[in-house]
């Protein structure tokens, strides 16, 4: 330990203890020392609590001896004077593993367990610390299973576990391999070649023979032996680096080495080898081939290749190879003989000459593709669109009608709606095809598809066949009454549908070839890894299939009435309608005359996109309601009335938190309840979440009884429960933190939890915590200073908004502790000037909270502010309540323990110390320890001192010895008792592990976590991420978690006697969820909407899920089962940028090799989430293109296709149907708008019939169309539409109902509808589903960061903007240009809703910026705008519209491979090019698409003469015109300036500026330009603007077009820097470094120009419509408050501060602001004057022009 003196008065060892000693007596803390039963503590009944099995404890004499407890083992000699983590060589290994020592029959000594790993160190090669390691952690695990069982079981159940149990990974592997057959035949006659024969000569019998001879090969093996294979798979395991991330090669090269050591040749080997050969030979090489699938080197450094994951061989690859006989057949060695050729024990000798390179292959091909949803998905779009199929043929019978007849004919009505069959036959076609694409057709997995797709060929024969027999036939006259295709109709018909449903039900990868249950053995491996899923308890399976019963079931009936049956009427009228009158020039009368149909037909569309939507909408009804209904099954609700939930928790505390069944019964609970009572109460009072008068109030008090002996008072809270909410404030601040704590514990120890062990007979655990960069401890400087100009306050003062009564109780401790420490030197003085100066004196402290800035009283501040932010800091102090938890525990239940050290605390507290120390771990991961600057290595030294029991895992380098070499990485681990080095002041490590190379290969998170994972200790891992916290009283249920594994019961039997030992059949669980509380949830709006959602999804959603079998995702606070996870593959999967959201994966994986999850609902940890609008976006994006990538991954394939139905629907709607429906929100949205385009155009042109009230047209009106009928279904639309989206409120909703009470869900609601959190949801989604798409299109999670910072910061117009236009903005404008004319067009109230949803997405990121509507800043952001338009021309600007422009190209065109070696690259990350198939669907036909649709509406509208009867002319030349004229101008006015510049250039070389004034000259010019020809074609539309607006959204749709295909097609790679484009605008493009390409850039950078041009322009007229949207508000006094009232849900009164500026600045900020203001004003009057004045003086103008008239 440091002295003390480095710390203030020693008192921050504990940094939560904030209140000196001196007053710690002011509670009276219940002692066991009390004379409550005065004989309870005599001296003999000491050693009779002793839990069965532990030693006795002796008092021993406290001299050095102190430090020995347990007496057990006979040699006196060694005393355990150094730290327990020492090498196990020097000390008796029995102290540091109570339950391993020799009084226990243990099968070997810890001694002999030492010396079998010595051997098989010397004989194969592993490192020394890697066996110290490796020997530790198999110590501690048999230690932890020992403590609960025999030693002898112990042993036998972790090598059940591990090796050759019915659960065990590698037992799987051998028999799904088939090395059963290599190990029996012998390798005489070539098994790689004669194994398929022998299977199927003897089929299952052969297997089940195998199973046997299995067992009794374990069941005969010696104690000895298991233990040597244990620890030959541990130092294989420990060393493996990244190859941990593949299980099953792990196995092989356990098998291998396993053979090996059984050999002769092993045996009689005599010299050691040496250290490290195991690595060089055997990992080494596999690492490599690992790292050379993704990196490469260029100039001694490693750069990540340019390559998709379908050609990267990943870590699933690597590990299928090892699944099936024919992979482990293809391994060679360098002279090209193959691996299984050799004997058995002779294979691990030959490793180091394995030519890796030569064996691996793809085995799935993740390509970039939107065909994995059909794939992956089909029986989604089998049941939607079957049925949608089957529903609307039915009820638009015009469609199919002969010509002349109303209605068609029996047998053609029943053959149309029949093809619904042939509708799903068709998606199955298309799925098998694309699943062709995705899987290695050499394997033996393609022979199933090829017979699938002939049998659905012929299916598709059967069910659309008749149809075209039927179309034939239908309009002659039959004879017979029996007429034959009726038949045939009706026939095909049922068929349909039960193929439909059969497709439907029946998962893809089980029909024709079952991989899922399939005798045969090729499916075996597949079965094994991928689908050996856990089965479900019958009321669990029964409740799901009730589930999707009930979904599908008001989902279709609701969909038939609401949607289908009210869509026959518009069929009905639109399907025959034929347009009059019409002409167009060029298509004649072709186009127009159908313009009705083409109308229908889009209305189809958007009828099945809403019959999507349905589904989810009823999903999430049921799944809430299941949901409730399994909480109050649970017992978890307010409803339950506080009386209960209050009075009965001392009782609850005691029986379900205390081992009290082996406790004798001298103990009063209530004595014991109240040390635990009291203890948590003490820690809300140390992190200052009560005052003084609270904590009176909430304590257990001694208080004299009637007859003189002294009593225990129960605290009123438990006793006098009059009413909820008067009495809660007397007891904790109202709303607080302590009130929330509580009140959760309480409630949460209502439900049915399992029982706990004792403490010394609970497994060990680890918690592990990956550490990046993340804050550690804050600065002081960070704390009491603004960020930057923009911030407005300071990181404190908004903690003390947040928190302001947790502040006020540090506050006065701090005074208490100033005062003491002040002494009485002033103290006589001080009394008399009471009144006046004490007011003043105290301001410091709630300023700042100290006074002087000595270390002790800023470090105190700096705590107090890192508790309540989100840094590593508060993660660790809140896992270390664990070992807090565990010390009151074992106290409370261990009484004589205390008797037995008397009043010697110390020797107590060392006592304590060892047992959460035995069962207990904390690990950070820092990869970047090495790396730290100055301040963070303080941080982590006072991290190390404050909680010395903490272990550091860290990435240590040492350079190479001779130049040019590889430097060599190690895994090192330091704890607080490691020693110093006095050379280089650092800690020395106590095990230091070397690396196959740098492990750090995928996204970094997986990978931190696996290097640190050989130092986890014991049974059970909690993963936390350094944003999290936990709390003492949630730390006091760990055993009860713990028990969710169902391992503390272990059968007595052995696992391999007679296999039928059912005790061990059950599959494991895998994982154990928790709830997470999001405790930045009171910051404003969008915190609350964060917190929601996780609340509801992690939550609510997770209870029914996990229940009905189908959570997979595992967040962070939830506890793993270490050895299942670690020998599948580990605990997270790491391949880049496929695995973005690694912990999914784990999920998945877990869950597909047969591991259950599990959701326990009473244990809850915080977790912090970022809170910015830009965070909380760049967070979703994260999620969205997290989620793309997981659609391309194997999992979902695997997942997708063999689940079978209810829980594949369970799997589909709980993961990635959320995002598949923000997905198909948006394109409703977007078809909608279409749609009402077309429904405009037919409204504008032509005259609509009259009805009367019945609905039936009147008689007499001429040349008329019914399209009432229409109108009504838009109206009808609005409202599914509108549903849709209310509905996503309902969890939220429901949920605080349940959980707060009816009051409290309302407030909440309505706080949210003031807020405009909708808004925020429709921009979200809009978020979601782009950064799928465009992730699914051109990979990358790419997203422009906006950085961190609390949500206090305003952000800029002009970054936001960047940020913002290409996933929203552009958009939400387009849809609002097609909702103006749909306004103008057909004016219905509904309309208003639209509106606002789609204004949200233009305007949502500055409504949700802070102080977004304060006049000066917005005019400030005016000129910053302007500025960031122009800049970056002549000089290189980071943040410039140039950039922002060519970031978002550079995701089709790709950066140029070579690099040239100029500084300013770093405007660029690493971006792969996307496959030019996704490039031609997006950015070319796609567009093309869009556009034809908006000119087909627009030459409709143009296509009626005129008033004065003349045939119009052509309107495609006219909108050909228009659209293309602003690019050739463009390029006209880019080739002038081109030469000028050129010619100009190297003459006013001196000038700076030249190039941005040419740059400003051609923007200026493409403005006139513009605007020009806009105001020509409004003239042409002779002023009338519903057509000005429609063909400005055809112009609209051709130019982004144009735009694109010019991009896609025409532009090659892009250079790292803009050189080209300075060369561009100042002429000089001699010496930029261009090479040869100085003659081909200018013609490249040419196009880019013309398309810049463009761009510009819209950009420039689409920020100014933004701000003129966004002005309104500013002109209204008091605006700013409202708005951030409203954003913040702080009182005006509470509200920060602005900031201060200095009198310059003022002066400065103010010219800006009156001269900018006259700048916007004078831009907005021309804008507004170009659209005003023709529309005032549409009359008077008129031209005369020829040419006008002929377009």
């Amino acid at each position: 330990m440091p002295p003390p003196g480095s710390f203030p008065a020693g008192r921050s060892q504990d940094p939560r203890n904030n209140f000196g000693p001196q007053h710690a007596p002011s509670f009276p803390v219940a002692r066991r020392e009390d004379d409550i039963d005065s004989d309870a503590y005599s001296i003999n009944s000491a050693s009779t609590t002793r839990l069965a099995g532990a030693p006795p404890f002796y008092d021993l004499s406290s001299g050095d001896d102190a430090r020995r407890y347990d007496p057990s083992v006979d040699s006196h000699s060694s005393l355990p004077s150094i730290s327990p983590f020492a090498d196990p060589g020097l000390a008796s290994g029995s102290d540091h593993y109570p339950a391993w020592s020799a009084d226990r029959q243990i099968p070997m000594s810890s001694e002999e367990i030492e010396d079998i790993f010595l051997d098989l160190t010397q004989k194969f090669g592993f490192q020394r610390d890697s066996m110290r390691n490796m020997y530790d952690f198999l110590m501690h695990l048999l230690d932890s299973r020992a403590s609960r069982m025999s030693p002898n079981q112990a042993l036998l159940t972790l090598h059940a576990d591990y090796i050759g149990g019915p659960n065990a990974n590698y037992r799987k592997w051998y028999f799904a391999a088939q090395l059963n057959l290599d190990d029996a035949v012998g390798q005489s006659q070539n098994p790689g070649l004669q194994r398929m024969k022998t299977v199927k000569m003897s089929g299952t019998k052969s297997l089940d023979s195998a199973l046997n001879r299995w067992r009794n090969a374990m069941n005969n093996m010696s104690q000895y032996d298991r233990l040597r294979q244990l620890a030959l798979y541990l130092l294989v395991w420990g060393e493996a680096g990244n190859v941990r991330f593949t299980a099953e090669t792990l196995c092989f090269i356990f098998k291998c080495a396993d053979d090996y050591y059984r050999s002769p040749e092993c045996q009689n080997m005599v010299e050691p080898v040496k250290e490290g050969l195991y690595l060089q030979n055997v990992v080494k090489p596999l690492y490599i081939f690992m790292r050379d699938q993704g990196y490469e080197v260029v100039d001694g450094k490693f750069v990540r290749k340019e390559k998709d994951h379908a050609d990267i061989i990943g870590y699933d690859d690597i590990n299928q190879l090892f699944w099936y006989p024919e992979g482990l057949a293809k391994i060679v060695l360098r002279g090209g003989q193959r691996l299984v050729d050799l004997a058995p024990a002779q294979r691990y000798t030959k490793f180091g000459d394995i030519a890796w390179e030569r064996v691996f292959f793809k085995t799935y091909f993740e390509k970039r593709s939107k065909l994995h949803l059909v794939v992956n998905f089909n029986r989604i779009w089998i049941l939607h669109i079957g049925f949608f199929w089957f529903y609307t043929a039915f009820n638009s019978p015009k469609i199919y009608a002969p010509r002349l007849k109303q209605f068609p004919s029996a047998p053609m009505t029943w053959s149309a709606v029949a093809l619904g069959g042939a509708i799903s036959t068709l998606i199955m076609i298309v799925a098998t095809l694309a699943e062709f694409s995705y899987i290695p057709t050499t394997w033996n997995n393609a022979s199933h598809l090829t017979t699938r797709l002939i049998f659905l060929l012929v299916i598709l024969a059967i069910t659309g066949g008749p149809t075209v027999y039927i179309a034939m036939v239908d309009d002659l006259p039959t004879k017979s009454k029996f007429s034959i295709p009726l038949i045939l109709g009706i026939v095909q018909f049922f068929i349909s549908v039960v193929v439909t449903i059969a497709f439907a039900i029946i998962p893809s990868g089980r029909m024709f070839g079952d991989r899922v249950a399939g005798k045969a053995r090729k499916y075996m491996a597949s079965q094994t890894f991928t689908a050996s899923y856990p089965s479900l308890p019958r009321s669990a399976r029964t409740a799901s299939i009730m589930l999707w019963l009930l979904i599908f079931g008001c989902k279709l009936v609701e969909s038939y009435f609401f949607l289908t049956s009210s869509f026959s009427s518009p069929v009905a009228v639109m399907a025959r309608m034929k347009v009059q009158g019409c002409n167009d020039r060029l298509f004649g009368t072709a186009l127009c005359s159908n313009h009705v149909p083409f109308t229908l037909a889009i209305m189809y569309v958007m009828d099945l996109i809403l019959f999507f939507l349905d589904t989810y909408l009823w999903y999430i009804i049921w799944i809430v309601i299941f949901s409730i209904g399994r909480s109050f099954a649970l017992g978890l609700s307010i409803w339950t009335p506080w009386k209960d939930i209050y009075t009965r928790l001392p009782k609850r505390i005691y029986a379900k938190l205390l081992a009290t069944n082996e406790m004798e019964v001298k103990y009063k609970p209530k004595v014991l309840v109240s040390q635990i009572w009291n203890a948590i109460i003490i820690s809300m009072y140390r992190e200052h979440l009560l005052s003084i008068d609270h904590v009176q109030r909430l304590l257990y008090h001694q208080v004299d009884g009637q007859d003189g002996r002294r009593t225990l008072r129960a605290p009123l809270f438990f006793t006098n429960p009059s009413s909820s909410t008067s009495a809660s404030s007397s007891f904790f601040p109202v709303g607080g933190e302590a009130e929330r704590r509580i009140s959760f514990f309480a409630s949460s120890l209502t439900t049915a939890i399992p029982e706990p062990l004792p403490v010394d007979a609970m497994p060990t655990f680890t918690v592990l915590i990956p550490h990046y960069s993340e804050k550690i401890l804050l600065s002081l400087r960070e704390i009491i200073r603004e960020e930057d100009q923009n911030t407005r306050v300071t990181l404190l003062e908004y903690l003390k908004q947040l928190h302001p009564v947790e502040w006020d109780n540090f506050v006065k401790d701090t005074k208490i502790l100033a005062v003491e420490a002040d002494g009485d030197a002033g103290g006589g003085g001080r009394t008399s000037e009471k009144g006046g100066g004490s007011k003043a004196d105290d301001l410091p402290f709630y300023c700042i909270g100290f006074k002087t800035s000595s270390p002790e009283y800023t470090l105190r501040t700096r705590i107090w502010a890192s508790l309540r932010a989100q840094t590593l800091y508060r993660t660790i102090s809140g896992m270390m309540n664990y070992s807090k938890a565990i010390k009151l525990l074992y106290r409370v239940e261990n009484p004589d323990i205390v008797h037995t050290f008397g009043g010697n605390t110390d020797r107590l507290e060392r006592e304590l110390e060892r047992m959460s120390r035995r069962k207990f771990k904390v690990t950070v991961s820092m990869q970047r320890f090495t790396k730290f600057n100055k301040e963070e290595q303080e941080n982590a030294e006072f991290l190390l001192r404050a909680y010395p029991d903490l272990q550091i895992a860290y990435l240590d380098e040492e350079p190479s010895l001779k130049k040019g070499g590889e430097a060599r990485l190690f895994s090192s681990l330091i704890d607080g008792h490691s020693e110093m080095d006095e050379k280089t002041g650092k800690r020395k490590p106590k095990f230091r592990i070397e690396l196959p190379g740098n492990p750090i290969l995928g996204d970094g998170k997986s990978d931190n976590q696996n290097h640190a994972i050989v130092f986890y200790r014991g049974e059970y891992l909690q993963l936390i991420d350094a944003n999290q916290d936990n709390y003492l009283e949630e730390c006091l249920k760990i055993r009860n978690i713990l028990g969710e594994f169902e391992e503390y019961q272990m059968s007595s039997q052995s696992p391999y006697a007679q296999w039928g030992s059912k005790e061990f059949q059950k599959s494991k669980v895998a994982i154990v969820g928790t709830r997470e509380y999001i405790f930045s949830e009171n910051i404003g709006v969008l915190g609350d909407i964060a917190a929601g959602k996780e609340q509801t999804f992690g939550t609510m959603t997770a209870r029914a899920l996990a229940w009905i079998g189908g959570k997979l995702h595992y967040g962070h606070p939830d506890f793993l089962n270490a050895t299942f996870m670690n020998t599948r593959g580990g605990v997270s999967k790491a391949q880049k940028g496929l695995h973005l959201n690694e912990d999914i994966f784990a999920g998945m994986n877990a869950f597909g090799r047969g591991g259950r999850i599990k959701h326990s609902e009473y244990y809850q940890c915080g977790k912090g989430r970022d809170l910015g609008f830009g965070t909380i976006l760049n967070f979703q994006t994260k999620i969205g293109t997290g989620m793309g990538e997981q659609m391309l991954s194997r999992e979902y394939y695997y997942l997708g296709t063999q689940l079978p139905i209810d829980r594949f629907l369970t799997f589909y709607y709980g993961h990635p149907g959320f995002h598949i429906n923000n997905i198909l929100v948006i394109y409703s949205i977007q078809v909608f708008m279409v749609t009402l385009l077309f429904i405009g155009t037919l409204n504008k042109q032509l005259a609509i019939c009259k009805v009367d009230s019945k609905g039936d047209v009147i008689v007499g009106q001429h040349g008329c169309y019914h399209l009432i009928p229409v109108f009504d279904w838009i109206r009808r639309c609005i409202v599914s539409i509108f549903l849709v989206f209310f509905i996503a409120f309902l969890p939220l909703f429901l949920q605080e109902l349940v959980e707060r009470g009816t009051g409290k869900a309302l407030l909440r609601l309505g706080k949210h509808f003031l807020s405009l959190s909708p808004i925020f949801e429709v921009f979200s989604t809009q978020i979601y589903s782009n950064s799928i798409l465009s992730n699914l299109t051109f990979g990358g999670a790419r997203y422009i960061a906006t950085g961190r910072g609390f949500a206090t910061t305003r952000i800029s117009f002009s970054i936001l903007y960047s940020r913002f236009a290409g996933p929203s903005i552009y958009m939400g404008m387009r849809n609002l240009l097609i909702l103006l004319y749909a306004t103008l067009a057909i004016w219905i109230p509904h309309l208003i809703y639209f509106w606002l949803s789609v204004l949200s997405l233009c305007i949502a990121p500055f409504l949700f910026n802070p102080h977004q509507f304060s006049y000066a800043d917005f005019i400030i952001d005016y000129r910053e705008f302007l500025r960031w338009m122009s800049r970056g021309n002549s000089r290189t600007k980071a943040s410039s519209w140039y950039g922002y422009c060519r970031l978002s190209r550079t995701m089709i065109t790709g950066y140029k491979k070579k690099k040239l070696g100029h500084p300013s690259e770093k405007l660029s990350g690493d971006v792969p090019r996307a496959s030019w198939r996704a490039v031609i669907w997006s950015e070319v036909i796609w567009p093309s698409l869009v556009a034809t649709v908006f000119i087909v509406a627009y030459m409709f509208v143009k296509s009626f003469p005129d008033k004065d009867g003349n045939q119009q002319p052509s309107p495609l030349i006219r909108i050909g015109v228009v659209a293309i004229g602003p690019v050739v101008w463009n390029a006209a006015v880019l080739i002038t300036l081109f030469f000028m510049s050129l010619f100009l250039g190297p003459m006013m070389d001196g000038w700076v500026k030249f190039g941005s004034v040419m740059a400003s000259l051609a923007h200026v010019m493409c403005l006139v330009g513009l605007v020009a020809f806009f105001e020509f074609f409004w003239f042409l539309e002779l002023w009338d603007a519903s057509h000005a607006v429609l063909g400005i959204i055809a112009i609209i749709a051709i130019q982004r077009a144009i735009q694109k295909f010019l991009i896609a097609v025409f532009l090659t790679r892009e250079f790292k820097h803009d050189e080209t484009n300075r060369a561009w605008w100042t002429g000089k493009w001699y010496g930029r470094g261009l090479g040869n390409s100085a003659m081909s850039q200018p013609a490249r950078e040419f196009i880019v120009k013309i398309v810049e041009m463009s761009l510009w322009g819209s950009d420039f007229l689409l920020a100014h419509l933004l701000l003129i949207i966004l002005t309104p508000p500013i002109l209204i006094p008091y605006a700013n408050t409202l708005h951030s009232t409203m954003l913040f849900w702080l009182r005006p009164s509470k509200q920060i501060r602005p900031p201060l500026f200095s009198t310059k600045q003022k002066r400065q900020r103010r010219w800006i602001v009156v001269k900018y203001t006259i700048v916007y004003l004078v831009m907005i009057a021309l804008l507004a004057a170009l659209i005003v004045l023709p529309a005032l003086f549409r009359d008077r103008i008129t031209f005369h022009c020829t040419i006008c008239k002929s377009i």
